[in-house]
């Protein structure tokens, strides 16, 4: 049997072990980590970084050239956890009841594991290659990629440039009225990151007015945190509606087919009972926009002149910053100023290359009687970086659960972060398949 597996087990609890809480990121014991690791194999990886705390690691297993190189690639840093509310450690990488447990787990020092193991053992057996293959560990991608990967293609591109990369999101097994479902990520969401500033007339705490800055900017973040916004029909989701339909009975697949209809969506959303699933459908349909941060005044007795509150905006493809800013205006209602902090626009790979047709095959084999559809991602990742290079990213990052009721989607930033032991083994023999599958010499 296979060691490979286990092996996967004890390196993702020695990096769960490795508090790499971004902010302050402090990713490099992480990235030594796994560089050490290649060098006692022979390899020879790069160790990088825009600061010394903050540093990435890459490795290259050389292929003859035949076809241009693949990346694998996970990022190594890992959300704040509140300490108080894990049921076991979430830097122990301790093992309870079937499951690996740690902020990381599965976003996503798993994939890191993973796509290590991956090049370590393609090296070990002497698969040949027709392309060569990557493995990048990257700093800061949950603060914007900034140390990360977005500084490697502005500073070593040449360390990462690919045809294609395979990173997060997907490839998780999902379950839905009997059927059992993989989605991989084909594309994902734009990211506007903004500021939305109102201003009025200052005064004295004592005296009620209706025109009290505070008051006004609460009733807009009101409204932008219930409202959906208009639909936009694009060929990534109407395809992955339709895969999910044809799972499906009557007259849930009727349902589904026609979800751009606003009322059917609204009689969906309205009967989801999983907040999650609603969540992830309503960005699938619209863009988004999420208040996060507000800001107003500096006395309790003073009426600010002018009240702010930051906002995580989400795109659909085809959609812009300037269209989400008109859309957001239209619900607000109110005179407003947003400034845009950040725009990194969608990304969406090609559904029919012959490495996405391998990903869903090899998911059909590994879990015979499954489903594999292709998705967006609502989030974003690193694929905004490499798709500056040209780069086509899936999301790509293989576990399979059991029916215990855990969601993978809940796991993601949430209390109680784990990875089910036996699903990290299964995931880890299906990336090396489909790497040695795409990679290798046939």
């Amino acid at each position: 049997m296979s060691h490979w597996g286990d092996d996967a087990v004890n390196h993702l609890q020695a990096l769960l072990r490795i508090d790499t809480t971004n902010p302050p990121g402090d990713e490099t014991p992480a990235a030594e980590y796994l560089a050490d690791l290649f060098v006692k194999a022979g390899l020879e990886p790069v160790v990088v970084g825009a600061t010394p705390r903050r540093k990435n690691v890459i490795v290259r297993l050389k292929g003859d050239g035949t076809y241009p190189p693949l990346l694998l690639n996970a990022h190594l840093d890992v959300v704040p956890v509140e300490l108080s509310r894990w049921t076991h450690p979430p830097f122990g990488g301790e093992i309870h009841d079937g499951y690996l447990w740690g902020r990381g787990a599965i976003d996503m020092k798993h994939m890191a594991v993973m796509s290590a193991l991956a090049v370590l053992r393609l090296h070990a057996e002497g698969i040949k290659l027709t392309r060569d293959v990557i493995f990048a560990g990257v700093a800061d991608e949950e603060a914007g990629c900034d140390m990360g990967s977005k500084w490697l293609v502005d500073n070593h591109p040449d360390l990462v440039k690919a045809e294609f990369a395979l990173g997060e999101a997907g490839a998780f097994t999902v379950r839905l009225n009997g059927a059992v479902l993989y989605p991989v990520a084909v594309a994902e969401r734009g990211t506007v990151w903004m500021k939305m500033k109102m201003e009025g007339p200052p005064g004295h705490g004592s005296l009620p007015r209706t025109d009290n800055v505070v008051g006004r900017l609460g009733r807009a973040v009101s409204r932008l945190a219930t409202t959906r916004l208009p639909h936009h029909r694009t060929g990534v989701v109407e395809r992955y509606f339709r895969a999910i339909a044809a799972t499906q009975k009557a007259p849930t697949s009727w349902l589904l087919r026609n979800i751009y209809v606003r009322r059917i969506a609204d009689l969906i959303l309205g009967k989801m009972a999983d907040p999650g699933i609603k969540a992830a459908t309503w960005a699938a349909l619209s863009n988004t926009v999420v208040p996060t941060i507000l800001r107003a005044g500096q006395k309790t007795n003073v009426v600010p002149g002018m009240a702010e509150a930051e906002l995580d905006g989400r795109t659909l493809p085809t959609q812009t910053a300037a269209d989400l800013i008109a859309e957001i205006k239209k619900v607000v209602e109110d005179d407003v100023e947003i400034e845009i902090l950040r725009d990194m626009p969608p990304v969406e790979a090609d559904p029919d290359t012959p490495l996405a047709r391998l990903l869903m095959d090899a998911l059909r084999r590994a879990h015979p009687g499954s489903t594999p559809v292709p998705y967006l991602m609502p989030g974003f990742t690193d694929a905004k970086s490499w798709s500056r290079l040209g780069t086509q990213s899936y999301g790509f990052m293989p576990v399979q659960f059991p029916d215990d009721g855990v969601r993978f989607g809940d796991l993601f930033h949430g209390h109680d972060e784990r990875i089910p032991v036996e699903g990290l083994k299964w995931g880890t023999e299906v990336l090396f398949q489909v790497v040695r599958d795409f990679a290798g010499r046939p």
